[in-house]
């Protein structure tokens, strides 16, 4: 049998809790085929800070590194938001994200036809939408020099590199050849001189996929393109803070943060998390949705190990299991026949993936 070494890095808050059943639904899975999962955990965000005075140990840089892949659930809580940035929660995320150079961040914005009230625009606006966001995680204006502040000024500086550009591209490029091969590009090229670069470097990679459509778009038309139409996006590829804020803006038409998935991704390894944050305000109570953690560890089945088969089935279970009206207490309201915890909906979700 096949085994994969995979990093479980549960963070703070409802992290344990979600980790927990994404893990249950892939060795269900599993089951099904020649396959098994070692898991190794590591530590990350506030916790590690409690236990190590650091947010991200080299431990687990070092055991990341020799993983096949990195389930992660979140970090952060109002717990550390006095320490010095350095020693911040999210200070660790962005310098793990560098450390693995996972350069690219995939979104994918899906809306379940069971679910389709949940979103706050109208059904014949977002009745099948199903776009990906590709994100440039780890250049741009956050990790730009110069940087800094003094009394009176604060300045970060946004740069790109041709490599950097055109490494994204291709990511997005191929990911669109696996689906309805569109391509926009966003970007604020009227303005931005880096933005020119952005655009002009990915029009040049785009030749070398002819089959995919290629246009461009401002960010500011984008984000009202996300509202107005989201159906005519299939593959959004931009920068880190124009990702950064779209792709948060189409996981609401979704209607709840806690259905959607995401992959960080790079030449070595892969991230796999989902969207939301560590919610510490209902950590431990048995409410918090795992479907977007369960449908991330899809996502590292395909992306990372090659095995479509069992991530069509977790998908597949997904949908059954909200065909059927289970739902957490955050869709509750959403034509529910049965109102089920964390742990209740993982194991329905298991028990419909190993069929």
């Amino acid at each position: 049998m096949k085994r994969y070494k995979i990093a479980l890095i549960k963070g703070d808050g409802i992290g344990p809790e979600i980790i927990d059943e994404a893990v249950k639904v892939l060795d269900s899975v599993a089951s099904c085929f020649d396959f098994y999962f070692e898991y190794v955990e590591a530590l990350m965000g506030g916790c590690a800070y409690d236990i190590t005075g650091d947010p991200l140990p080299q431990e687990t840089i070092n055991i990341s590194l020799s993983s096949d892949a990195v389930l992660f659930g979140a970090i952060g809580g109002t717990k550390w938001d006095n320490l010095p940035r350095e020693k911040r929660p999210e200070s660790g995320l962005l310098r793990f994200r560098k450390e693995l150079g996972v350069y690219a961040n995939l979104r994918p914005a899906v809306v379940y036809d069971e679910l389709i009230n949940a979103s706050s625009l109208k059904p014949e606006v977002v009745k099948g939408v199903d776009l990906m966001v590709v994100r440039e995680l780890i250049g741009g204006i956050y990790f730009g020099e110069p940087k800094g502040r003094d009394e009176n000024r604060g300045w970060n500086t946004m740069v790109y590199t041709r490599a950097e550009i055109v490494r994204i591209a291709h990511q997005a490029f191929k990911i669109a050849m696996t689906r309805s091969k569109r391509v926009c590009s966003i970007d604020k090229a009227n303005v931005l001189d880096v933005s020119q670069l952005w655009r002009d470097v990915v029009t040049e990679v785009a030749t070398e996929y002819p089959e995919v459509e290629l246009s461009h778009m401002y960010v500011d038309n984008a984000a009202m393109q996300l509202i107005r139409d989201p159906r005519q996006f299939d593959v959004m590829l931009t920068g880190n803070i124009f990702g950064d804020i779209l792709s948060d803006e189409a996981s609401m038409l979704s209607g709840s943060i806690g259905l959607l998935p995401s992959a960080s991704v790079g030449a070595k390894i892969g991230v796999y998390e989902p969207i939301h944050g560590s919610a510490p305000d209902i950590a431990g109570q048995g409410i918090a949705n795992p479907i977007a953690t369960i449908s991330s560890a899809s996502m590292m089945l395909r992306y990372a190990l090659g095995e479509n088969a069992a991530a069509d089935k977790i998908d597949a279970a997904v949908k059954r299991a909200l065909k059927e009206g289970y739902r957490t207490k955050d869709l509750a309201q959403f034509d529910a026949k049965e109102v089920c915890s964390t742990s209740e909906m993982g194991s329905i979700i298991a028990n419909y993936a190993a069929k």
